[in-house]
């Protein structure tokens, strides 16, 4: 540009040791470590956040669905404990040389069954325990029962529909995947 109206400072040129550093300044390699940390340290910070509210989200979901089981196991109990239409059946048993018992709520009201097996012998590996409804059709498979750990085992049944009438329980030993008709060494048998 020119000094067309004569208000530009005339040029002077810098003094050396200053424009030195400048050029030293200006062709100096620059150092990105510090911008490649910090987008390192945010991608972490992101990962992180992300994983925590997935994983939040995930236990959250399973909490409930944990609720919601033991509100229903919670109903049930109560309903086959306190209900007028329910039977009470004890019947002691003997496997692997220990005597245990299973415990049967019977509501005929809502037509199901509350199981507790009680000190039965772990099956072994290609074995299960498996629960029979005795009707007047015959035998039909009420569950099977791995019973891996020495603990007790719960559960509720759904009897047979109204068409066949439940007469009694069994119990034998099957295998691992059940059985169609009773094949197994004979737990119990007992009418109602």
């Amino acid at each position: 540009m020119t000094d067309w109206l004569g208000m530009l400072a005339a040029p002077r040129t810098p003094r050396p040791e200053l424009k030195g550093r400048v050029l030293a300044r200006a062709l100096a390699p620059r150092r990105r470590w510090p911008l490649a940390a910090a987008a390192m340290i945010t991608l972490a910070v992101a990962s992180g956040a992300w994983w925590a509210y997935d994983t939040i989200g995930t236990l959250t979901a399973e909490r409930a669905g944990l609720a919601a089981r033991v509100h229903a196991l919670e109903d049930t109990v109560s309903t086959f404990i306190h209900g007028p239409a329910t039977q009470l059946i004890q019947i002691p048993v003997s496997t692997g040389g220990r005597v245990g018992s299973v415990t049967i709520f019977a509501d005929s009201v809502r037509h199901r069954w509350l199981v507790r097996c009680d000190g039965l012998a772990p099956n072994a590996r290609d074995q299960a325990y498996q629960l029979w409804f005795i009707t007047e059709r015959g035998m039909a498979t009420a569950a099977v029962m791995p019973m891996d750990q020495d603990k007790p085992m719960v559960m509720g049944l759904e009897m047979p529909g109204a068409d066949q009438r439940v007469l009694g329980a069994a119990m034998t030993i099957e295998p691992r995947a059940g059985s169609a008709s009773p094949s197994g060494p004979v737990v119990f048998h007992r009418l109602l």
